[in-house]
């Protein structure tokens, strides 16, 4: 008799001095109501999130670091995409 594979979620938290989320680890959840309570009484024991994402990590797609060079190099030739070519007007204030 074999048992199903429960599915892994990562968790991702917004804290209260945060203005993003950040990835803080994993858990095993049947779905995803039991995956935002396994990550709520996980990892904000302290009260200290403001937000909770969980994601299957099986819908994660990473780029491999070995395809570093591939990925991001073509970005260094294009150097009008850096913002030291542009001036900011006072007006905009805080950017």
């Amino acid at each position: 008799m074999s048992t199903p594979e429960i599915p892994l979620w990562e968790v991702f938290i917004r804290s209260r001095s945060g203005l993003s989320h950040r990835h803080v680890g994993s858990v095993h959840a049947a779905d995803a109501t039991m995956a935002l309570g396994a990550a709520r009484d996980v990892y904000t024991r302290r009260g200290e999130g403001l937000s909770i994402w969980v994601v299957p990590s099986n819908a994660i797609v990473a780029s491999d670091p070995a395809d570093k060079a591939m990925m991001f190099e073509p970005t260094a030739s294009k150097i009008y995409r850096h913002p030291t070519f542009y001036e900011v007007p006072d007006d905009v204030g805080h950017m």
